[in-house]
């Protein structure tokens, strides 16, 4: 497929699902450093559960980096218990938010001037970051035109035969950056309308019918 009609594929497939869903209004979060701590709690958990996580944060006076730092290892675990692993997970924030104290004073607006591939690289050389949760604090956080590729992603688009199953991350994420606007508004946008429809219809088992893709997709849902 050329690039003309590849980009005209994405396009078309990102109109069809915001016409169904409407807008998603991601990521829902009072504060740059709270979408940061999601990023995080977010790895292998559902959101419903992240956001539990999240509200004890929030009553233990938890959601800062500084607070983070300073608060005992038990104490941090017992209110992130909802999201999962939460002991490596509060190996996960301490490392995120001393990096962030370290660099920033605590500050996530002042990631904000720091250029994206920059910004990127130190976000990956964090213990316990990895490219879907740096690319997720660069775009939610920082509102920088970065598209995040998941799970979700990957089987959704593989399915529609516009990559394969085994690609790489970059490779997934070029299909996206190469042949759309680098909008940040567009990528939230778009990468809260794949997770939404891979919850709705393209799950592991798909629900096919009332799919809005299902016209263009190449996968064989009797198998």
């Amino acid at each position: 497929m050329d690039k003309e009609n590849l980009a005209q594929n994405l396009a078309d497939i990102y109109q069809r699902l915001l016409k169904k869903y409407g807008p998603q209004h991601w990521w829902p979060a009072e504060s740059r450093f709270e979408m940061m701590a999601g990023a995080v709690l977010t790895q292998s958990a559902a959101w419903t559960n992240v956001e539990k996580a999240i509200s004890r944060l929030k009553e233990a006076n938890l959601l800062s980096a500084e607070a983070i730092l300073r608060a005992a290892d038990n104490a941090l675990a017992e209110s992130i218990r909802p999201s999962g692993y939460f002991n490596v997970k509060v190996r996960k924030l301490k490392a995120l938010s001393n990096w962030l104290q370290t660099g920033c004073g605590g500050q996530a607006e002042k990631l904000l001037e720091i250029e994206s591939s920059v910004l990127r690289d130190e976000l990956l050389s964090v213990w316990g970051i990895g490219e879907e949760t740096a690319d997720s604090i660069l775009l939610y956080a920082c509102g920088k035109p970065v598209f995040v590729i998941d799970a979700y992603t990957r089987r959704i688009f593989s399915r529609l035969g516009l990559t394969e199953k085994e690609a790489g991350y970059d490779h997934l994420q070029r299909l996206f950056t190469a042949n759309l606007a680098a909008d940040a508004a567009l990528y939230n946008e778009y990468h809260a309308l794949i997770v939404r429809h891979a919850k709705e219809h393209c799950r592991v088992k798909p629900c096919c019918e009332g799919c809005v893709l299902k016209d263009v997709c190449r996968f064989d849902y009797r198998e």
